[in-house]
This record gives structure tokens, C-alpha cells and sequence, in this order.
């Protein structure tokens, strides 16, 4: 004769034994405080009755020894954070002109310079090459670096994050223009360096990169940055003849102690190889004599290094007058007003003078 459960007794059936499971180690509890005279005691409740009616024989107390640990937690760097922001000199003259970084700006207006600009250090060979001279080891090491890693990644994001066309969107504002010219030069014991940068001239016979520092040291030197044709017409507006006629009456009285010197810096691989294939067409218009006074640079201009000299916007020509060690003592950019060119002219002589005492 064979019984057939039905489902509902099934589940009442299972809802009584795990109900008298849990009651009667309940009772077991509170029979085992008051044997111990603790009336007081409240049994504990459990959260997952076990419905299992095997006995579980008391264990065996063991003598155990407390053991004090201390755990000092080093918070790891949290990789999600914003990258934070450049910092900008309180001192800087340029605080408030519009950047390729940061915080968009809507409304600008450039005024004069009013503190020197550029590095606190000396320019030196080897300096902003833009080469890794890192030896194996040391390269290995910030592999497995995870600091390293995470500078890098920080970098990354930084770079990443930047407006493409922020230097274009800042040409509305005064077509670029960021400051204005000093009125007169920078004292020498207080002007501060321009940097060292690397690069390939238009000599023919010497194709090798080389240094600045060496052609602007000991000599009046007239420096133009500029990248794209938009720059350097901006920049010409200060050093051409057509343009600034009695600078270059300047510079042919002063061969010997003064110089123009262009830097055309263009990071971008393509744009370098176009400048490369058309470089004929510069030599030309450059002239032989100065071949050796134009450089192609490509890279080591740094944010830290366009920061200090006031170089925010590649978009925009930049001229500097600089002394016979490079310090800079006078500068210009964007489009130029004619008391900024005449400014240009009265620095040159002062400096030459100044040159020949």
C-alpha cells in the first residue's frame, strides 16, 4: 500500500520540525544559564535555524594566548580622481591670459608685462632634447614603478582631456594676443633665462640636431617662435623689413654683436615632414648667411617651459630680445602695435651699447 503525500502536508510537515528544531535548542540554551545561575541570560536567537536534529557534543575549552596585532593601512592613490590643474604663479604677470589648458576664458584683455618672464636657471647643452637618456635599469625600475605608473596615468589624462581647438577658439581674443610689450627693457640683475631647445638647422652640409644655447650666448639676440604660417606672419609683423625696417638698419650696424635667430617648432609628425619636404622654399626666403640661425625644432617645449616664458598659445608668434647670456630682457607677441616695434628697436641699441662697454 503506498501513501502519496500531498504538497501542502509536505510543506506543514517541514514547518513543524524546523519550528521544534529551533525551539529545542532554544530551551537548551536557556537550561544551560540557568544551571550556570545566570537567570538573566537571554537566549540568542538564530538567524538560520538549523534543521538538522543531530547532537552537537560540547566542545573542549582550550587554553588559546591573545595575540595583538597592529595593521597600519597606507591609502592607495584613488585613480579616478581629477588630474589637478597647472598651478600658476601667484607672481605670474600672465595669471589671467587665456591658456591651451585649464579653464576656458570668454573675456580677456592683454596689458604690459610688468615682471620679467622665463627660467630661474641657466640654459645648458643637452638640456630639452626630448631624448630618454635613461639606461636600462633605470627604465626597468619605472616599469615596475607603480608611482611612476600613476604619474604617467595622471599625465594621460591631463593630455587627453585637453581642448583640441583651445588655441584656435583663443585667436578671437585679440587674435591672440596675451600681453604687450614692456615699455622698456628688464633690469639684467633681475631678468630671468630663456630655455635651451634642440633642433636641426637648414645647413646643408650639417643635418644633425644641435643646441641653441651655443648661437645665442654671447650675442644680442632677436629670438621669433613660431608654428604654422598664422604665427609667423604674426611674428614677421616685429622682425621683417617690410614691416620693421629701421631694426634691420639696427642689426646690419651690429653684425658682430647682434643676430635673428627663428625657431620654427612643430610637434606633430606630419607637419614636421611637410616642413622637411618644402625646406628648399625656406632656405630661399631665409637667405644662406642665416641657415645656420633657423631651427626646426620638434621637441622638448614643455607646458613648465611655455608656462615660464609666456608661450600659451602655439598658434601665436612670440619674439624675444635677449642679452649676451641669455636672459631675457624684452618680449612680444601676436600681432604687433607700432610702439611695440619701436620698443624692439630702442632695446637692440640699448643692449648693443650696453654690449660694447
Amino acid at each position: 500500500m503506498s501513501f502519496v503525500i500531498k504538497p501542502r502536508l509536505l510543506y506543514s510537515t517541514c514547518q513543524y520540525r524546523t519550528f521544534s528544531t529551533s525551539y529545542r535548542q532554544l530551551a537548551e540554551q536557556a537550561a544551560k544559564a540557568k544551571a550556570n545561575g545566570n537567570y538573566n541570560a537571554t537566549p540568542t536567537t538564530a538567524t538560520n535555524p538549523v534543521t538538522s536534529t543531530r547532537t552537537i557534543p560540547p566542545s573542549t575549552p582550550t587554553k588559546t594566548t591573545a595575540t595583538t596585532t597592529t595593521t597600519t593601512t597606507t591609502p592607495l592613490p584613488n585613480s579616478n580622481s581629477t588630474p589637478a590643474s597647472k598651478a600658476i604663479p601667484p607672481t605670474s604677470p600672465l595669471k589671467n591670459a587665456p591658456r591651451s589648458w585649464g579653464q576656458r576664458v570668454t573675456e580677456f584683455t592683454p596689458v604690459p608685462l610688468t615682471r620679467p618672464i622665463g627660467l630661474t636657471y641657466q640654459p645648458k647643452e643637452g638640456q630639452n632634447t626630448g631624448i630618454d637618456l635613461r639606461t636600462f635599469k633605470q627604465r626597468r625600475d619605472d616599469l615596475m614603478s607603480r608611482e611612476k605608473h600613476i604619474k604617467r596615468r595622471e599625465e594621460m589624462k591631463e593630455r587627453f582631456s585637453r581642448p583640441y581647438f583651445r588655441d584656435i577658439t583663443n585667436l578671437a581674443l585679440h587674435k591672440g594676443k596675451t600681453f604687450i610689450s614692456p615699455p622698456r627693457l628688464f633690469k639684467g640683475d633681475f631678468s630671468l633665462y630663456f630655455p635651451n631647445l634642440y633642433g636641426r638647422t637648414l645647413l646643408k652640409t650639417d643635418t644633425e640636431p644641435r643646441d641653441t644655447t651655443p648661437t645665442l650666448r654671447g650675442k644680442i639676440s632677436i629670438v621669433a617662435i613660431f608654428s604654422g604660417m598664422w604665427a609667423e606672419n604674426q611674428a614677421n609683423s616685429f622682425i621683417s623689413r617690410e614691416s620693421n625696417p629701421d631694426l634691420w638698419r639696427a642689426l646690419e650696424r651690429s653684425k658682430d654683436e647682434a643676430q635673428l635667430v627663428r625657431i620654427n617648432y612643430e610637434p606633430e609628425a606630419l607637419k614636421a615632414f611637410m616642413i622637411r619636404l618644402f625646406m628648399g622654399g625656406i632656405r630661399r626666403r631665409v637667405g644662406e648667411p642665416d641657415w645656420h640661425r633657423y631651427f626646426i625644432v620638434r621637441k622638448g617645449i614643455t607646458d613648465d617651459i611655455r608656462e615660464s616664458i609666456g608661450l600659451l598659445n602655439a598658434k601665436v608668434g612670440y619674439v624675444y630680445l635677449l642679452d649676451d647670456e641669455c636672459r631675457i630682457r624684452w618680449a612680444g607677441c601676436g600681432p604687433s602695435e607700432e610702439h611695440e616695434r619701436e620698443g624692439l628697436v630702442r632695446g637692440l641699441q640699448k643692449l648693443v651699447r650696453q654690449y660694447e662697454k
